[in-house]
């Protein structure tokens, strides 16, 4: 990538999407269960190949740590990935790019266990186009210096984002319950008036997915997107916090706030590349990008 502003926030991004997934397999849960323990699609596996009844198998300690050793080595390589996405001047390395294409690979993993969760929900699934993309962005900035292509594929990772998360705050899904929680704790809102305000904020959604093409307006949208991006990220942590428990609030939802502040900065990174930005404000004559 040519412009080094973008190329550093594009590394940020990437940090931030890998930490935060790494925090949370190593401290908390991810749902590998939902198919380790899914009993139509795997209890002919367990009970004809490995001659295991289905009920043995799921009971047992045994495979309980066996999925938990499969979680915290993914947290591993998520921590690994994380710091070569800022080891900047080695990134044209092999070794270095190794861990962010395996660490994009098991994003995608993720997503489609997530997905499977919310019962194939396809937004479920393209609600993360950012967080699974953006290292494969990194990762062919670094081969294709074609800021044009960059910059449509950025467009389609946000909007696609955009546009899923609309469809749950819109009501085409059902409305997540965390969704109307967070905006009644931060707002007050009674839970009708949360819902109501969900479905505009889902309209919005809907309406940057379309105007991030349009020449003349892409500009106002990725604004409106920079800055809806960061706020619902922060929400997680700021809807969750409890002044009795400073430190368990923070550790039990920050690791979403990370994973997903880039959904603020995918757009901004657009912004640089279309040198709609003050780039003067920045201060990074300190970092080379290679």
């Amino acid at each position: 990538m040519k412009n080094s502003k973008a190329s550093i926030i594009l590394h940020i991004s990437v940090f931030l999407i890998f930490f935060g997934r790494a925090w949370q397999h190593l401290f908390w849960d991810a749902p590998y269960r939902s198919f380790f323990w899914d009993e139509a699609l795997l209890q002919p596996v367990v009970e004809g190949i490995f001659n295991i009844s289905w009920k043995d198998y799921v009971t047992s300690s045994t495979t309980d740590d066996a999925i938990q050793t499969i979680i915290r080595a993914n947290g591993f390589l998520y921590l690994i990935a994380a710091i070569c996405a800022l080891y900047i001047k080695k990134l044209n390395t092999k070794w270095i790019r190794l861990p962010l294409w395996l660490g994009g690979i098991s994003l995608v993993i993720l997503t489609v266990l997530l997905t499977k969760e919310k019962f194939y929900h396809v937004a479920q699934f393209f609600e993360h186009s950012i967080q699974f993309g953006l290292p494969f962005v990194l990762l062919y900035s670094y081969k294709n210096n074609n800021e044009e292509k960059l910059i449509l594929i950025l467009k389609v990772l946000v909007a696609v984002t955009f546009f899923s998360h609309g469809l749950y705050a819109f009501g085409f899904y059902p409305v997540p319950g965390k969704f109307v929680d967070m905006v009644i704790q931060i707002f007050g809102f009674k839970e009708s008036t949360a819902i109501i305000f969900l479905y505009i904020a889902g309209i919005l959604d809907f309406i940057l997915a379309v105007l991030i093409f349009v020449p003349r307006i892409t500009v106002y949208a990725l604004w409106y997107a920079v800055i809806w991006g960061l706020l619902t990220a922060f929400a997680r942590i700021v809807a969750n916090f409890y002044v009795d428990f400073p430190l368990n609030s923070i550790h039990q939802n920050l690791y979403e706030t990370l994973y997903r502040i880039p959904h603020g900065l995918a757009p901004f990174v657009l912004l640089i590349l279309l040198e709609k930005v003050p780039l003067k404000i920045f201060n990074f004559k300190s970092v080379r990008v290679d």
